[in-house]
Order: structure tokens, then sequence, then C-alpha cells
């Protein structure tokens, strides 16, 4: 069984700027975002884990060196943990984006699985597809691990409701924090058991 220490990354400069819409853009930390990154390493420091995955996205890979209790040269990037893309919609806030056209948030708020987010983004499905197979092969090669996971808003809340039997269209219900800590196990089967969510 897998055992999976889940991070959002700490705050960054766009989520303090009216939150704009990161997706793959590669936007810093803020000093406060890197201060939760420290808060999180003293909470994980009696953790030992057998690797530490990281997004190759600067706020996420950085929260990853941060946040590593014992070796943060050994953070390992996974590209399948990238942020989705959010099209058109990256760098503008939700309201700004929604009134210039309303129908492409209508469709992404009915069914993200196949409409494309920001009209030229990911689907939830790819996003579902790439962190999945991310966690079949970290369930390979830590059968009886503890891992630690650096990744983003939407890449964690697309899985978690994928895991959970959850529509996709409510991804949202499931709250991550900038770094906060969920944790989950992963049977052999692949089924999880989610025990601590969104914990600071």
């Amino acid at each position: 069984m897998l055992t999976v220490y889940l991070l959002r990354h700490g705050e960054s400069v766009w989520n303090v700027d009216g939150n704009r819409y990161c997706g793959a853009t590669d936007v810093p930390l803020t000093e406060r975002g890197k201060e939760q990154a420290r808060q999180v390493r003293d909470l994980l420091k009696e953790v030992r884990f057998d690797a530490v995955y990281s997004s190759p996205l600067e706020r996420a890979y950085m929260t990853a060196q941060i946040a590593t209790p014992h070796d943060p040269a050994g953070v390992i990037i996974a590209q399948e943990l990238k942020e989705a893309s959010f099209g058109q919609w990256e760098g503008k806030r939700r309201e700004e984006f929604i009134a210039e056209n309303p129908a492409l948030w209508e469709a992404w708020e009915t069914d993200p699985g196949v409409a494309r987010a920001g009209g030229t983004g990911n689907t939830a499905m790819e996003i579902v597809s790439r962190v999945d197979d991310f966690f079949q092969r970290a369930a390979q090669k830590h059968p009886n691990g503890t891992i630690l996971v650096v990744a983003h808003n939407a890449v964690n809340r697309f899985y978690l409701a994928y895991k959970l039997g959850m529509p996709l269209k409510n991804y949202r219900r499931i709250v991550q924090l900038n770094s906060a800590i969920t944790r989950f196990t992963l049977n052999d089967q692949m089924e999880i058991a989610l025990d601590l969510l969104n914990y600071r």
C-alpha cells in the first residue's frame, strides 16, 4: 500500500493578485508562500519519505524543496503533475474571462471532463489520465512506501474527485489551500482511502 502526502504549492504572486488563474504559466511564490512551505516542513519533520515528487512549475518545485524535511536536493520532477492549462483564462480573474465569453465558462461548469478550459486548455479527463498514470507508476515503484507529492489546485482536486467517484464538475467542492496537506493511501487495486484533507 502506498501512502501519499499531497500538497498544493504555496501562495503564488497571482494567487494574491485577485486570484488570477495561473494554470500552466510559470508563476513564482510570494514570501508568504515560502513561509507556508517552511511550516509544512516543520509539520512533516518526523515523516520519512521514500521519494519526493513535484510538478515542474517553479511554485510547486520551490515548495517541494523548502517543505522536504530531509533531502531537498532529491526532489524529482514529474511532468504529469503540471497544473492544468487554462487556455485563454490564464492570467485573468474569473469575473474577467466569464464576462468575455460566458458560454465557454458554462461549458466548463457543465462538463469539464470534455470541455476545454479557456477554449484551448486541458479537459479534466486529460488531467486525470496523466495524474493517474503518475500514481500508477509511483505505486509500482514504492509498493509499501511513503511519498510526498507537490502539485496544484486543479490537478489535486480533479484526481481526488475521480478517485472518490465524484462527478468531475464537483471538483471545487474539494478544498486545497496553499501548502495544505492531504494524505491518502492507494492499495494494490489502486483504491483510495482518504484520511487527511487540507491540513495546515
